[in-house]
């Protein structure tokens, strides 16, 4: 190692203690005799020095009696009694004493029985939590809290009076100061005065949470039922020492020592993942500078099990240490017992990982008479010291041990050298380690295909104490944080037992959350969520955008099981059923409809400060959706109304959006929201924001460098925009550029208009004006167009439905060009069951006069059905499309109609004139006429009877003779 620079001996050199205030309001306190149990800190290891009082403190309701000054007056104070009393002087020392002892119980709280040297160390269960409580040294009703240590707790943390550390015990307990917590702490003294009775616990506790962050029993340990527990607690967590110094940022080294004991106690504590070690120890001695190699250290740390050690390890070489495998001696930083003659004189006290931070106490003697691998370690000399942070290679076949590797990084950081002197007190940590990240439980991360196995096992490290002593397993992990993906589907085989039913809540502390007068929302599982190993229950949850980012998994029938659901974003094309890029690909549009509403995001594919996206032809007369983060980091989407090219023609409007979210990412933006399909309102201008999913919804985007909720100014518009909108498919999942006329509703459209505007009027036509022809050719004219028509009508209809991907009722058009698609339909069928004719000079049976009706009326009312679906589809094609070809063409069709009209009545006329000419024939207008002579006019029988009996049958006999000359 490098020889130490001076500005490194200045820097490390431990002769100063940390430049606390001194209070001035509590003197330090007596002290004590040496600990018998180097886990249980007496009262003589407190600071030396002791920071102010925390400022935000109420007053204390019984505040001491002030002293009276003592006289500086050299004359001798009066006795009590008469003066030339002669039995004064042999009252005057008991009537002292007796004042005495009446100033004494004045001053003494009467609301508890604790001792006047009372003093306990907090447990650190969450949040860093560290301190010190004793009574107030003046007497007074007030708990004094001494280098009190606390990462910022929600703001519902109290200070919390219970008669034990157990659930129920915290759930019935109330406050005990109104202090909030929900700011860090950093070495603070605080004063917490009461007026009752001292509850058997203090514990520092989160009701929302039911999580108890630490606690301190108030009890004297000679009469307090409490105090075995008292005692087991303050063993457990013993996290409180005399000394402690900052090796590097997040790397502290605590101490307290015990010369009488010829021992140390010393804790590491560093903010590092639970793969890191930490190493501490003497250099040697004898060398002529301090260095790393020939060093006795200890490193410390946590199994893959997540169980603590401290080991001794001596270094011969900065390397791995070899093992000796290979015929190779022991070299590096190898474990004591991998020498010869090699022994572990470090003993394991208590070892947690709690908040993201590492903590392991141990304990070495000074003298460990180990010539040969130890260091004799000095109580009053100051000696040079190493240390060091890094990852741990853990055990395989060839190395059983836990060996730390190369520390890497620079002199400071993740090493260095410096001298201590252990009898010299120093506090230069001040406040609690604040890691990164804090999460310190096993992750499982749910793939949607591979089931999680929920199981139940007693508890060993659960988060969120206090904890049941069974909780959840999931794939045989206790409770861990389990992170999902919106859309992608998560499959749990629940098997923990009848008695544990798995349920997804917003609870943090789950156990049906009615029984606590509580509301909850429920995501997945319930009651009937519950199996075993043999028949196990199968749960399915689908985790959707509208997830908040934070649920829990619980069980039903008992309280804080289960942990933490950490939900993220996989991916918006997973969270949305459908994706289109708008024009120019600038920007991603995802939706997913439902019901009654639709779900919306939009994703930027350039930086920009805000993204707009807006419903219309063009950002004039369109409703526009702006995202945006504020200079304060938070997200935000508005809605408005632009009717004009300036910031004055943009209008706030105040739609109905939920589950909004927008964030930026390395300058992108992205944001989300939900929106009913048809607002709810009336009288406003964004009333009339409808979206018809059967309708393509016409998309434009905007982005610009910054956007301000408020007075908008020229600055905040845009800087590139779209050139074009783009129809948006809903149904379909697709979206296509703008254009005048889509070539498949075109078809539609052509088919449409050959069927009803030539093919079936002009079967109509030919049944009605060409039976003077003849023969049959009428007939078949008639029959063919009628069956032409059908057919293009019904394969118009197919194109359309499978451009629009469904067949959809809810237009005007669709509703008409669906009744004539019926009155068609109907025609080949009644044609097909027709009544046969009556022969010449019979009357025609009432089933055929029905029929000749039925017939009449069915095609006719088809023609005018029919033409009205054509104008209809022109109109809804225009309001979809805003294209001038569609009015063209609506002027174009009614011309053609006005046409057919004017020739019917041509033909008309003729006809009525030609019948005029000849009596005897008359025709009539049917549709689907099936014979080949149907002259007689079945809709007039009786007339046309009258007349073949009123004319003379035309029967005569001939005979013809040979003629001869």
């Amino acid at each position: 190692a490098p020889a130490q620079s001076p500005r490194h001996h200045r820097h490390t050199k431990l002769r100063r203690s940390h430049p606390h205030p001194t209070s001035s309001e509590y003197p330090p306190p007596p002290a004590a005799s040496p600990p018998t149990h180097a886990t249980v800190p007496p009262p003589a290891l407190l600071p030396r020095t002791q920071p102010q009082p925390h400022s935000n403190l109420p007053p204390d309701p019984n505040p001491p009696p002030p002293r009276r000054a003592r006289s500086r007056s050299k004359d001798p104070p009066r006795r009590g009694g008469p003066p030339g009393d002669p039995m004064a002087p042999a009252l005057a020392p008991l009537l002292a004493c007796l004042a005495i002892l009446a100033a004494v119980a004045d001053a003494a709280c009467r609301h508890t029985n604790l001792t006047a040297g009372f003093a306990a160390d907090l447990t650190m269960l969450q949040h860093q939590l560290r301190g010190t409580v004793r009574l107030d040294p003046s007497g007074a009703c007030a708990l004094q809290l001494t280098r009190f240590d606390l990462l910022a707790a929600s703001p519902s943390a109290r200070f919390w009076a219970a008669d034990g550390p157990s659930l129920d015990d915290l759930a019935k307990g109330r406050p005990f100061s109104p202090l909030p917590l929900n700011a860090t702490f950093r070495n603070e003294t605080l004063r917490l005065p009461f007026s009752a009775p001292l509850p058997p616990l203090l514990a520092i506790f989160d009701p929302d949470t039911s999580s108890d962050l630490g606690h301190v029993f108030l009890s004297a340990a000679s009469n307090s039922s409490n105090a075995t527990a008292a005692l087991a607690s303050r063993i457990a967590t013993p996290t409180m020492f005399d000394n402690c110094v900052q090796l590097s940022e997040g790397y502290r080294l605590r101490w307290t020592l015990n010369a009488s004991a010829g021992e140390v106690d010393i804790g590491l504590e560093a903010a590092v993942g639970s793969e890191y070690y930490m190493a501490f120890g003497w250099a040697d001695p004898k060398a002529n500078s301090p260095a790393m190699v020939r060093s006795d250290v200890v490193v410390a740390g946590f199994t893959e099990e997540g169980m603590p050690f401290a080991e001794d390890y001596y270094i011969t070489d900065y390397s791995e240490c070899t093992m000796g495998k290979d015929d190779l001696p022991v070299s590096g930083v190898c474990p004591d017992s991998a020498y010869d003659d090699g022994r572990n004189d470090s003993r394991l006290v208590y070892g947690h990982r709690r908040d993201g931070v590492s903590f392991v106490r141990y304990k070495r003697k000074l003298d460990s008479e180990d010539d040969k691998y130890d260091v004799l370690v000095g109580a009053t000399e100051e000696m040079a010291v190493v240390w060091a942070i890094g990852k741990l290679r853990p055990p395989d076949t060839l190395r059983p041990h836990y060996l730390p590797q190369n520390h890497g990084g620079p002199r400071d950081e993740t090493f260095g050298l410096m001298r201590l002197n252990l009898s010299e007190a120093v506090d230069s940590c001040l406040g609690p380690l604040d890691a990164d990240n804090k999460q310190d439980q096993d992750r499982i991360i749910a793939d949607g295909k591979t089931p999680l196995v929920v199981t139940s096992a007693p508890a060993v490290r659960y988060p969120n104490p206090p904890n049941p002593d069974k909780v959840i397993y999931i794939n045989k992990k206790e409770a861990p944080l389990l992170k999902v993906e919106r859309g992608v589907p998560v499959k749990f085989s629940v098997q923990a037992g009848h008695d544990v039913a798995l349920y997804v809540t917003s609870d943090p502390i789950g156990g049906n959350a009615t029984l606590r007068n509580k509301t909850e929302v429920i995501y997945a599982g319930g009651p009937d969520v519950h199996g075993v190993p043999a028949t196990p229950t199968e749960l399915v949850w689908l985790p959707d955008r509208n997830t908040p980012d934070l649920v829990y998994y619980q069980s039903v029938y008992e309280a804080k099981m289960g942990w933490k659901v950490q939900v993220v974003d996989g991916g918006l094309s997973d969270m949305y059923n459908n994706s289109v890029l708008l024009d120019d690909q600038q920007v991603t549009l995802f939706w997913t409809l439902s019901t009654d509403s639709i779900s919306i995001a939009a994703r930027g594919e350039k930086k920009s400060g805000y993204l707009a996206v807006a419903f219309g032809s063009g950002m004039l007369n369109s409703y526009a959706y702006v995202g945006w983060v504020g200079n304060d980091g938070v997200g935000r989407v508005k809605t408005y109304w632009i009717d004009g090219k300036s910031a004055a023609g943009i209008h706030s409007t105040s739609e109905n959006l939920t589950y909004v979210r927008c964030k930026s990412e390395d300058g992108v933006i992205t944001f989300e929201f939900t929106r009913p399909l048809k607002p709810s309102c009336t009288g406003k201008v964004e009333c009339k924001n409808i979206i018809d999913p059967t309708t393509p919804l016409k998309v434009v985007w905007a982005m610009g460098a910054s956007w301000s909720g408020d007075d908008l100014t020229d600055s905040n518009m845009h800087s590139v925009t779209s050139s074009r909108p783009i129809r948006v498919l809903l149904l379909r999942g697709s979206a296509e550029a703008e254009q005048d006329l889509r070539p498949v509703l075109a078809v539609h459209g052509f088919m449409m208009f050959v069927a009803w505007g030539i093919l079936l009027p002009g079967g109509i036509l030919a049944a009605r004006y060409l039976k003077s022809l003849k023969g049959d050719g009428w007939y078949q004219i008639h029959v063919y167009l009628q069956y032409s028509g059908i057919s293009i009508m019904f394969l118009g209809v197919l194109f359309a439905a499978a451009e629009l991907r469904g067949f959809y009722v809810d237009s005007v058009h669709v509703k008409f060009g669906l009744s004539a698609l019926l009155l068609a339909a109907f025609q080949p069928l009644n044609a097909y069951f027709r009544p046969k004719r009556p022969a010449n000079g019979e009357v025609p049976p009432r089933n055929r006069v029905l029929w000749e009706y039925l017939h009449v009326i069915t095609g006719r009312s088809a023609i005018v059905v029919g033409v009205v679906a054509l104008f209809t589809g022109m109109k809804h094609l225009g309001q979809r499309y805003d294209s001038e070809n569609v009015e063209e063409l609506t002027w174009a069709l009614m011309l053609w109609v006005l046409s057919a009209i004017v020739i019917a009545l041509s033909l008309e006329y003729k006809e009525v004139k030609r019948r005029g000419g000849d009596r005897s024939f008359r025709g009539h207008w049917v549709l689907g006429n099936t014979e080949e002579d149907d002259s007689v006019d079945l809709l007039h029988p009786d007339s046309s009877a009258r007349s073949s009996e009123s004319r003379p049958s035309g029967v005569m006999e001939v005979q013809l003779e040979p003629l001869t000359r």
